[in-house]
């Protein structure tokens, strides 16, 4: 009836208008408003009350209103005086459903949706459905899903809103059963494959997990780059790619390639030349930059490594929107080129201001000191750069970014913004438990590397049990003074038994403490220098080993010992936690001083080396080697000072420490028990594939390895009364390979390997499942 009583109001007004010139309205009344609100009507209409208005005026008014977006259907009518507007909304969106999708993201989709006009608390439009269900399926299509199909389903829902369920069916990735070359006379078919990153689906038993037998357009089109840098980078300055066919067999899962190039001649270069502005820069300075030279044969890659190389030294002496182009020029012969780099240093940027975001635990100081480039200085493109990498070399962040936007209103100041993701940097422990060998066990750990966001590194732990009553503090701080000296303390008590750490069994009572100070020799290395005091008394267990007694008979059992340790560390790893790229090494000299009751000294080197192999893998090279001796009046290296190997971080997939010479039983000792007692020369080195793991998003966190570990420890002084002691010169390394992985956790750092020795001997005591909370490998 009301819809009736609508259309009666609109024929009457068309009746009124066939036959009268104007109308002039005094008051607008709108009907069937629900969502809209009646202002925005009343902000459409483009005429006031008190106008007079003509059927052509009406039209205006109804097409302004379907301008909006917001109506399905306006009617207008006249009642008196006063203009009628019936208008139909259109619904709003309710809530979007996306369902059948994993290759790409529902978070990506509804972002696409978005971008087009449909997401929640928007307007409904069904035209735009429709065109998004078209182009989601051509989504599909360039990931070479071409019987991917999308179905949408619109939902009416009270107060005019709607569910929109779009289902997903993507269907199969098209594998790539044949690409052919056509137009190669220089280098044949297998050659160019080999530079393409989409390959035949029997090319590698990789292809299950890289999938690059399956065709994407974005990698096709990679992959005739690939083709072009190929022949521009030889002289074939002509190149070209002539055209390119995909054919999709009719099972829709199968693709054929073919493509067409032109190789064109072989060019050499005649000439090099530079023109532009260069300010201060010397001419002689960019002309020792550039990497192409007469006789030689073109190479697009040279010329584009000189033009970073040239941009990079003028970033670097401020000019930061500096460019240098290389252009190419066929000479008047048409057998050379010519090559020119057109130079525009602009003016000498300056750095306005430094800020940092993300760091909402580590304060704005810690990573001001370890900037290189200053506020008011020039800007450095070398020097932010470096800032970048100390701030990743500290381990507490996960990612850094920086970004150097123009200051708005100047032509030579920039403003320099590092973004951080901070990540754990340090590891809390509690534990009570109880076990047969061990009794109760209570502890509590904890170590922070950035305490309290001040780049300070604290280190406390309270242990007891049946092996270990102990509590350690330490303390460091990385800037005791301005120019990056570093001062750091400890004290420590221990009683401890390590019988229980499958080591020889023996006990001992310790104390001491120890200061240290670091200085700064580079950008990545520095002095060390630490001052200690330790008291230890031994007690021999039931039955000890015969090294122990002999050793206590001769030397007592309660040493005092006052040490100087110097070290050496270099460290251009390109993050504190996980490195995957750089280098470092350390090297450290212990020695007892006069006073102290025993005399020997300990020389240790730790070494490691990435080298990438590809874009997904690396290898690490790792070294730890160790050497202790006697000297003065102390005739025997002390048995508790050995090194031990065997375990996590050491050599895995044997049981920890019990690598290397054993202790003689005592001739009393009924069970003739070998137990390890270490010795003074440590070798340990390893080598180690770092991979990412398949389906993991966050590779900052975790690192995974294929590794193969070698090493053992040795006695150069084995006692006339040992059985199992081994010499360096006998070469018993032991080896063993597997696979580890360690993830950063929020508390702590966990670790776990599965190893295989493959040269265990009798006495060894093996472990293929290891695994370890605080410390990565």
């Amino acid at each position: 009836m009301i819809q009736l009583r609508n259309w009666i109001f609109i024929l009457a007004f068309t009746f009124t208008f066939s036959n009268a010139n104007a109308f002039v309205f005094n008051d607008v009344r709108v009907q069937g408003l629900q969502r809209v609100s009646a202002g925005t009507v009343f902000g459409s209409i483009p005429f006031n009350t008190g106008d007079d208005i003509d059927e052509l005026d009406v039209r205006l008014i109804v097409q302004s209103l379907f301008e909006t977006g917001s109506f399905d259907d306006v009617q207008v009518g006249r009642d008196g005086d006063v203009l009628v507007i019936i208008v139909n909304e259109r619904p709003s969106i309710d809530q979007i459903e996306i369902e059948g999708n994993k290759a790409i993201k529902t978070e990506d989709l509804l972002d696409g949706l978005s971008d087009s006009g449909l997401a929640v608390g928007q307007i409904f439009k069904k035209v735009t459905l429709e065109y998004i269900a078209a182009g989601l399926e051509r989504q599909y299509v360039s990931q070479g899903r071409y019987d991917a199909s999308i179905e949408t389903e619109v939902i009416a829902l009270p107060r005019n809103r709607v569910l929109v369920k779009v289902n997903v069916d993507e269907g199969n990735v098209a594998s790539i059963k044949h690409i052919n070359i056509v137009g190669n006379t220089l280098w044949d078919d297998v050659t160019l494959l080999e530079l393409m990153e989409l390959k035949l689906s029997p090319w590698s038993w990789l292809l299950f997990w890289k999938k690059d037998d399956q065709y994407s357009k974005e990698k096709l089109e990679s992959d005739l780059e690939s083709l072009e840098s190929w022949y521009l980078d030889r002289g074939y300055l002509n190149f070209a790619i002539e055209s390119t066919q995909v054919s999709i067999a009719p099972n829709m899962e199968d693709v054929y390639i073919t493509v067409n190039l032109i190789e064109g001649d072989k060019f050499n270069i005649s000439a090099v030349d530079i023109a532009g502005e260069l300010f201060e820069i010397p001419e002689e300075t960019i002309r020792s930059l550039i990497l192409s030279s007469p006789g030689q044969v073109f190479s697009r890659q040279l010329m584009t490594s000189t033009e970073e190389r040239i941009e990079r030294v003028l970033g670097n002496a401020g000019y930061t929107f500096a460019s240098a182009t290389g252009e190419p020029i066929i000479d008047e012969g048409g057998e050379t080129v010519s090559v020119k780099f057109f130079i525009d240093a602009g003016k000498r940027a300056y750095v306005r201001r430094i800020t940092f975001r993300g760091n909402t635990a580590t304060h704005d100081e810690v990573l001001r000191r370890e900037m290189r480039q200053m506020e008011g200085g020039w800007a450095s493109t070398a020097a932010i750069e470096h800032s970048k990498v100390r701030l990743e070399r500290l381990g507490f962040f996960k990612e850094v970014s920086v970004e150097t936007p123009s200051v708005p209103g100047t032509e030579d100041q920039i403003d320099v913004n590092y973004t951080v993701e901070e990540q754990p940097s340090g590891a809390i422990s509690a534990s009570l438990g109880y076990a047969g060998d061990f009794g109760l066990i209570l502890g509590a750990n904890y170590q922070e590397n950035n305490v309290f966001g001040t780049g300070n590194s604290v280190g406390i732990g309270i242990n007891r049990s049946d092996f270990q009553k102990a509590f350690n503090f330490s303390f460091m701080d990385p800037y005791y003074t301005l120019d990056g000296v570093s001062r750091g303390y400890s004290v420590f008590f221990r009683e401890s038994d390590f019988e229980e750490r499958n080591i020889a069994r023996f006990s001992t009572d310790s104390f001491g403490g120890s200061i240290n100070f670091g200085y700064p020799l580079s950008e990545v290395s520095r002095l060390g220098f630490n001052l200690g005091f330790e008291s230890t008394v031994l007690k021999e267990g039931i039955f000890p080993a015969q090294e122990i007694s002999r050793f206590l008979a001769e030397e007592g059992n309660e040493f005092d010992l006052y040490t100087l340790t110097g070290s050496y560390v270099m460290s251009a790893l390109n993050r504190g936690l996980l490195p995957n790229a750089g280098r470092s090494q350390s090297v450290s000299l212990e020695m007892t001083l006069p006073g102290s009751d025993l005399e020997f000294f300990r020389i240790n080197y730790a070494g490691q080396i990435f080298f990438p192999l590809s874009r997904l893998f690396t290898l690490r090279l790792r070294a730890d080697l160790g050497y202790g001796e006697a000297y003065g009046d102390t005739d025997v290296f002390p048995f508790y000072k050995n090194f031990y190997t065997g375990g996590m971080g050491s050599i895995r997939g044997y049981k920890d420490n019990t690598l290397g010479p054993r202790g003689t039983p005592s001739p009393l000792d009924n069970y003739a028990r070998f137990d390890p007692i270490g010795g003074n020369v440590l070798v340990e080195t390893s080598a180690e594939i770092l991979f990412p793991l398949p389906f993991v998003k966050d590779r900052q966190q975790i690192k995974s390895v294929l590794f193969l570990d070698a090493g053992n420890v040795f006695n150069t002084n084995c006692a006339v009364v040992s059985v199992i002691c081994n010499d360096i010169e006998d070469g018993e390394l032991r080896y063993s390979a597997g696979l580890a992985v360690t993830w950063i956790t929020g508390f702590a750092p966990l670790s776990f390997a599965l190893a295989f020795p493959f040269n265990e001997k009798s006495g060894d005591e093996s472990e293929v499942f290891q695994f370890e909370i605080g410390r990565t490998f």
